[in-house]
């Protein structure tokens, strides 16, 4: 039966290759009424960056820096959520809290120290995303004053899968303002002031 089918010619891989990996391209300008999935890191189309939450805070502000990402889903040994982690966690004021309180050492300081843990995080239903438009989800974004929203969808069975995230900076970015300050009164700030022109 093979006999048909000629084997395909092997070659050496070249010094330098890199690897495909999934994409999302996102629209780079966008308005408030444009639909909500437009600014929206879809996990079905882009690999989720991912940490577990026994490792070091260092190494969770490493995999941000390579991936060019501010927030990793935090996850156990079964790779179920178990919280997130943000660039504004590592870099804040958290940290030195916990060192101080606990007598650590900054290497010590583990993701589940700082992160935000599933029983404190709030996400936002897919099916209500999907009818939604950008200035529901900066609206939002700006009620829950914060930088990121996770975003779930249910099965037929209601059980959760974490289906994407929405950043602060990034729909600033799709909406054409430059943002100055990754404060988040700052950046909302900067959004109503740049869409009131």
């Amino acid at each position: 039966m093979l006999r048909d089918y000629k084997p395909l010619a092997a070659r050496l891989l070249q010094a330098g290759s890199g690897y495909a990996q999934p994409t999302q391209v996102l629209p780079e300008r966008i308005s408030v009424d444009d639909a909500a999935q437009q600014v929206m890191t879809d996990f079905r189309s882009i690999t989720a960056i991912i940490i577990l939450s026994g490792d070091s805070v260092d190494e969770a502000h490493r995999r941000m820096l390579q991936r060019g990402v501010r927030l990793l889903l935090v996850v156990d040994q079964d790779r179920h959520v178990v919280g997130v982690i943000t660039a504004r966690d590592i870099l804040g004021e958290k940290p030195l809290q916990i060192i101080t309180q606990r007598g650590l050492r900054r290497e010590e300081l583990l993701v589940r120290d700082i992160m935000t843990s599933l029983e404190r995080l709030e996400v936002l239903d897919y099916a209500e995303v999907r009818v939604a438009k950008v200035g529901h989800i900066v609206s939002t974004l700006q009620g829950l004053s914060r930088q990121h929203a996770v975003v779930v969808e249910r099965d037929a069975a209601g059980k959760q899968t974490v289906r994407g995230v929405f950043s602060a900076t990034q729909i600033a970015r799709q909406l054409g303002i430059a943002i100055v300050s990754s404060e988040i009164a700052h950046t909302f700030s900067e959004i109503e002031t740049q869409l009131a022109r």
